[in-house]
């Protein structure tokens, strides 16, 4: 069994944050694009039953009704018999009645819409143009229509925002009352526009303020901080997320997509007319046992629980004491452990990637 991941790069406008593989939507782009994301399900799918699945961008709630319902087609070609968990990211302006009907009727079961934030200055700061009462409005119609698993991003530190604001902003979030929140820290990537513009990220100390800030309005409001970034009502964690920090396997398909099947890991070329013209992998790198670990690290560690011991064990054919710099680092209580898990600090999850660099 395994997962997929699927990519529709369409965007009506760009981000100014944004450093995902986007195209600005074209009508007859997108169903070339189409023709050759069917074309490479039935030239690389090897038939699994698919059990969780998720569809990114770009946008793709942005495509009309026709083409999702030609989107539906081809997912039809995977394996859906025992599928648990089956997301699409939405935006909030291109949610229609219509599509989440559509949306139902094909078997979409989670809903992951981008939000960011409901604070109007910092919204025209990320080129993203929904009001307060479109989010409410929209979200309460997927509910009525039966969506009860839904996600919900946040984008905190914002160039020049506070501690105030950010509190605003959560408790518009906290009246949503959906079943699982996403709360990024904006990072300015390279091609981005904000990096273009030179715009300067805030203090680090007030970053991490804003985190713990974060981490306690949610955790005392029932959520369940369960990975780095993702807070999830019980039995509401994103299983299709949890492939990946699980070092499971999954097909990546569409421009830019990535995936890790039994033996490689592999990326899609990011060019265009590459892909429509079936040009699909850019590169693929054979596994090798040091890799594997290395990802299991650096994935597994990203959980609030961490890593569990016995199933490193199976996986690996070793304790996980053998790994390099474990035990110094549970000596000096930046890693801690009970009987079933081996995890990060509490006071060290912030600043984890201190940890992993002395693991790889």
């Amino acid at each position: 069994m395994k997962s997929a991941y699927i990519h529709i790069p369409f965007c009506d406008n760009i981000c100014s944050y944004c450093d995902f593989c986007k195209i600005k939507y074209n009508k007859e782009w997108t169903a070339e694009y189409l023709n050759s994301l069917e074309n490479e399900i039935k030239t690389f799918y090897k038939g699994e039953k698919i059990r969780t699945l998720y569809i990114g961008g770009g946008t793709p709630s942005m495509l009309s009704v026709d083409e999702l319902n030609r989107l539906f087609e081809i997912v039809n070609l995977l394996n859906l018999s025992a599928l648990e968990e089956f997301t699409i990211e939405c935006n909030i302006e291109s949610l229609t009645n219509e599509k989440l009907i559509l949306f139902k009727k094909n078997n979409v079961n989670r809903l992951s819409i981008g939000i960011q934030t409901f604070n109007e200055k910092y919204l025209k700061m990320l080129n993203r143009s929904h009001a307060k009462e479109e989010v409410f409005e929209k979200i309460n119609m997927a509910k009525m229509i039966g969506f009860e698993n839904i996600n919900v991003d946040l984008m905190y530190a914002l160039p020049s925002s506070s501690l105030s604001e950010l509190a605003v902003d959560l408790d518009n979030f906290l009246k949503l009352n959906v079943t699982h929140i996403s709360c990024y820290s904006l990072m300015i990537e390279p091609h981005t526009k904000f990096y273009i513009n030179k715009i300067k990220p805030i203090d680090e100390d007030l970053d991490y303020e804003m985190y713990k800030y974060i981490e306690k309005r949610l955790t005392n409001r029932d959520y369940i901080h369960y990975e780095i970034s993702n807070y999830a009502k019980a039995g509401y964690e994103s299983k299709h997320n949890l492939v990946y920090w699980n070092n499971d396997y999954y097909y990546g398909f569409g421009l830019s997509a990535s995936g890790y099947l039994e033996n490689y890991r592999y990326d899609n070329t990011r060019n265009f007319n590459k892909y429509i013209s079936h040009n699909f992998v850019d590169n693929i790198t054979k596994v090798t046992f040091e890799d594997k670990l290395k990802y299991e690290l650096i994935l597994g560690f990203r959980k609030i629980r961490g890593i569990n011991k016995k199933e490193f064990k199976e996986k690996f054919n070793m304790s996980i004491y053998e790994v390099n710099n474990i035990n110094d680092l549970l000596h000096k209580n930046m890693l801690k452990e009970d009987e079933n898990y081996i995890y990060i600090s509490e006071e060290w999850i912030y600043k984890s990637n201190e940890i992993l660099v002395k693991l790889v």
